[in-house]
């Protein structure tokens, strides 16, 4: 006779297989240094307060964190794009490295799950090798958040979806797609053509153009050396139509620029521009200011620093991305936030 027959037989029941306790999930969320504007609006619609750190960079450029609070069992959320910000005092590589040390002191802390949410993942750009001997640094990146002990990430726009590859841990992709062809479509512009900056922007240009019911053209463009570019020519019908010019980013918006010009030669009569990741490096805003565009329309995933152009319009990402963590947090489906076509591009 079985042991559980037994137990039958005398009138006990067997001993469970698992033991039930009762359990109340806690989300967590913290900010670092990078945009603590975009943690604190996504913690007031989350309605929760961030939570306590201290983090700071000693006199000789090493960066320290530190919770303040337990955080045991706990699902954190560290926001932190890994991006400049002048007001702050940190430069992107200290956005990384902050954004490891937070994860590392998580885990250690006992946190029950850690997520990076990092809606400008640094350092996209370098996805591939574009030359002999260059590393592929998106991939070093990813690999250092999955060494600290992230255990998911939630980004936005990568440069190449092909980036979610180099993890071995779920990534949530966010696209700002929607809310910029709201806007446009909102503006209620007519004769309009959506235009990519190059053939690597074709997918998105035409989802793009799809959306706002508009035509589109491409440009044949060349890069002599990084972070130089040249238009050869528009490929496409421009000619007395509103052109909007669509990427996943603006840096030193010198390919911007220079892509306003080609359209305005082709005959277009007004050019937008729309892109989710404003970084605005280097000579940035001069570039804006002479491109003649009517205006640069971006998202608050990168802090826009003081002093841009008046025609710079940013679109607030807090509710897309406070959707997401709540999604995450509760174990639901975060693809159905855009009907499955986050992963389109």
């Amino acid at each position: 006779m079985s042991a559980i027959d037994s137990s039958i037989e005398a009138g006990t029941q067997p001993a469970p297989t698992s033991l039930p306790i009762d359990y109340n999930k806690r989300l967590m969320l913290f900010a670092g240094r990078s945009n603590p504007q975009l943690a604190a609006s996504i913690a007031n619609k989350l309605g929760v307060d961030l939570g306590p750190v201290v983090t700071k960079t000693f006199s000789n450029g090493e960066v320290y964190c530190r919770y303040e609070e337990s955080i045991r069992g706990a699902d954190v959320f560290i926001v932190q794009s890994t991006c400049a910000n002048p007001s702050t005092g940190v430069s992107a590589n200290d956005a990384v490295m902050e954004l490891l040390l937070m994860i590392d002191a998580a885990v250690g802390a006992s946190a029950h799950r850690v997520i990076a949410v990092t809606p400008w993942f640094g350092y996209s750009r370098q996805d591939k090798k574009s030359a002999p001997r260059e590393p592929i640094s998106s991939r070093l990146v990813a690999r250092m958040l999955e060494a600290a002990g992230a255990d998911r990430v939630l980004t936005m726009d990568l440069h190449a979806g092909q980036i979610q590859g180099f993890f071995s841990k779920p990534v949530d992709h966010m696209t700002a797609l929607f809310m910029l062809t709201q806007y446009f479509s909102d503006l209620g512009l007519s004769d309009l053509v959506v235009v990519a900056p190059d053939a690597g922007r074709v997918k998105l240009n035409k989802r793009f153009a799809s959306e706002i019911r508009a035509e589109l053209a491409i440009l044949d463009k060349e890069r002599p050396a990084q972070q130089v570019s040249e238009i050869a020519y528009v490929i496409g019908d421009v000619r007395g139509k509103t052109a909007v010019i669509v990427d996943d980013m603006i840096d030193t918006a010198g390919t911007l620029r220079a892509a306003a010009q080609a359209v305005l030669e082709a005959g277009a009569k007004r050019v937008y521009a729309a892109a989710t990741h404003g970084l605005f490096s280097g000579d940035a805003f001069e570039n804006l200011q002479q491109a003649g565009l009517e205006e640069v329309v971006v998202t608050d995933t990168v802090p826009v620093r003081p002093g841009h152009p008046p025609n710079v319009r940013v679109l607030p990402c807090a509710e897309l991305l406070t959707d997401s963590i709540r999604r995450i947090f509760v174990d639901d489906s975060v693809s159905a936030v855009f009907g499955g076509d986050n992963q389109l591009f």
